[in-house]
């Protein structure tokens, strides 16, 4: 089968024509929830969240079957700067971990009633140092967006994806500089667990790799300053635009990802709704900034998708309200 993209501007081109929400399917959600044996608003953000999905999946009634979490794991060659409290061998062992069970996320997902898949993306080749030039070649990220468009499965009906790679809150944090200003030290956080030195090694770097990849077209950011993770993130989070499935964002480096999308297209992320907000400060303003209202804020730093995961309960209460919940005229009841 041949692949759906093989430049950047390809992926951009499909990206832009990708499809809205069902207006019809949204119609009749409205109309439903506001026929519910409850007073009108009284679920709160549940209803908004419930139309929003049956606008995306084109059912008014729907349910939520199939979620799925994706991570996926890279390494960046930014690390070589000190920029993390771990080496990078970290990443490849919390692999082994997640396809052994051990990790959170394997948990959060079994718990989510969601599949997991893990997805490792060149371990042995890092991401060039983004302070000395870009981090990936156009063939590279193209690559890496691939990797993530593919491993969407079919018949998914809500998706979360998060990641794993040594160095790559750093890469999150240049990626936000570049995208939304300020300084550099407004973006970088303690990530793995640096101290004020390792901070400071952080904002440095960030400035540096900033200020040498000069583009900000939101697909040149993402190769220029991110990592292959991120871009999977991102070609999974488009795959999921071009399906109408809805996604849940993860913490600060997907949002970040994410935020890459949307630099190209405004209404790239209208069918991601964000999990949570993250401990890393620098998350909430790239929420600001993306529009988004977590739903959850449960001071989580761990990345894997653990808190997009945790959000999918979340998202299937309310779909299971929206869905499950007689009306007034099928319980008989008065309204009023």
């Amino acid at each position: 089968m041949a692949q759906a993209f093989s430049t950047l501007a390809e992926f951009r081109a499909l990206l832009t024509a990708a499809p809205a929400a069902d207006e019809a399917a949204l119609t009749q959600a409205e109309d439903r929830n506001g026929q519910l044996t409850k007073p009108p608003g009284s679920l709160g953000r549940l209803e908004e969240l419930a139309v929003w999905y049956a606008g995306w999946r084109g059912d008014a009634r729907p349910e939520v079957k199939a979620p799925q979490v994706i991570v996926f794991a890279g390494n960046h060659g930014v690390t070589a700067q000190g920029v993390s409290a771990f080496p990078a061998e970290v990443t490849v062992q919390m692999v082994m971990n997640f396809q052994h069970g051990g990790a959170a996320i394997n948990q959060l997902s079994k718990a989510a009633g969601a599949t997991l898949d893990v997805h490792a993306l060149d371990l042995e080749t890092p991401t060039a140092d983004f302070t000395q030039g870009p981090a990936m070649t156009e063939e590279e990220v193209v690559a890496a967006l691939h990797t993530g468009w593919s491993s969407v499965t079919e018949g998914t009906d809500l998706l979360v994806v998060g990641e794993m790679g040594i160095g790559n809150t750093t890469s999150a944090a240049a990626i936000a500089h570049a995208l939304y200003g300020g300084e550099a030290e407004d973006w970088v956080g303690r990530g793995t667990g640096v101290d004020e030195a390792g901070l400071a090694i952080k904002a440095r770097v960030v400035r540096e790799g900033v200020a040498m990849n000069a583009d900000r077209a939101g697909l040149e950011v993402l190769r220029s300053l991110g990592g292959r993770e991120l871009a999977a993130m991102a070609g999974a989070i488009a795959k999921a635009r071009v399906a109408r499935i809805p996604v849940i964002l993860d913490g600060f480096i997907c949002s970040a990802a994410a935020a890459t999308l949307a630099a190209e297209d405004a209404g790239a992320l209208d069918h991601c709704v964000a999990g949570h907000v993250s401990a890393e400060a620098a998350h909430f303003n790239v929420l600001k900034n993306l529009g988004k209202e977590p739903l959850l804020a449960m001071n989580m730093r761990l990345g894997e998708a653990s808190g997009g995961a945790l959000a999918i309960n979340i998202v299937k209460s309310a779909i299971a309200c929206h869905s499950g919940m007689a009306t007034f005229a099928e319980a008989g009841v008065s309204a009023g």
